[in-house]
């Protein structure tokens, strides 16, 4: 199972802008987007790293988390929460 050492800053960056989306919205994440109207876009490497961890597929602009990516997801969140 990946955990969140196994991955580069820019996967966890990945992972942060999901969180910041499920918190903002009280929504659960399950994909978000590769670019943005403002201009932030996901790292290539990040993206592939995701992908090839079996984390997430990317597809038409849009990243979403396998169930194994979901649950790391949760997990960051529970973290940042104290929970784990």
């Amino acid at each position: 199972m990946t955990t969140p050492n196994d991955l580069s800053d820019k996967a966890l960056a990945v992972f942060a802008f999901a969180i910041y989306h499920q918190l903002e919205s009280g929504d659960a994440v399950s994909g978000i987007v590769a670019r943005d109207a403002a201009g932030h876009q996901a790292d290539p490497e990040a993206l592939k790293e995701l992908s090839g961890l079996g984390l997430a597929n990317v597809e038409n602009g849009k990243i979403n988390f396998t169930d194994a990516g979901q649950l790391l997801l949760g997990q960051l969140l529970d973290r940042l929460r104290n929970r784990w």
